[in-house]
């Protein structure tokens, strides 16, 4: 089975006549993923910071690379939130560590997600880039039920040099991203 980074290489001939474009360096590519755990809800305002740093070891787990825990930028009363407060956790990826991030995320936890049929389409914003919500890490293989306490989900933000959301289509489906009919 290849790699993303291997299919991606593989692909650009392809991508240059299906994008009509002039020459390889235009061909979109992956920039960076960020993926982001935001626990307000779930944390109570911040008061369990056993759970935020439980959130922060599974997410260091499923990156492979070292989280840092978000905090709020103002106090809102509405949620009971102080300035300060830790309320999530994120990591960014780039290079090898993005790569095996997004073969880990399409061969391995992706099928694992009950009754999927596919990622939407309609996840792009306007300039190529995709988001992607899980509703519950425990797809990935490195989050072990047993200690986890509370159902997590996370927000995974891909990050392209694709002009528009047709690129970034036509990208990501190169790279073997399983989109709904």
């Amino acid at each position: 089975m290849l790699s993303v980074k291997e299919q991606y290489l593989n692909s650009i001939p392809n991508l240059i006549s299906n994008l009509k474009l002039r020459n390889k360096m235009e061909v979109p590519k992956i920039v960076k993923v960020s993926i982001n755990m935001g626990l307000g809800k779930l944390t109570d305002a911040g008061k369990d910071s056993k759970l935020i740093g439980e959130a922060s070891f599974e997410l260091t787990q499923i990156a492979g690379q070292k989280a840092v825990v978000t905090k709020a930028k103002k106090s809102e009363a509405g949620f009971k939130l102080r300035e300060g407060a830790p309320i999530g956790a994120r990591v960014t990826l780039r290079g090898k560590r993005m790569y095996e991030f997004l073969s880990k995320l399409l061969n391995l936890a992706l099928p694992r997600v009950r009754d999927f049929r596919g990622i939407s389409k309609k996840s792009f914003d306007k300039n190529g880039n995709y988001n992607l919500g899980i509703e519950d890490i425990l797809v990935f293989p490195e989050v072990d039920p047993t200690t986890s306490t509370k159902n997590k989900g996370m927000n995974i933000t891909i990050v392209t040099t694709a002009k528009n959301d047709e690129e970034g289509v036509v990208l990501l489906s190169a790279l073997g991203f399983p989109f709904k009919k």
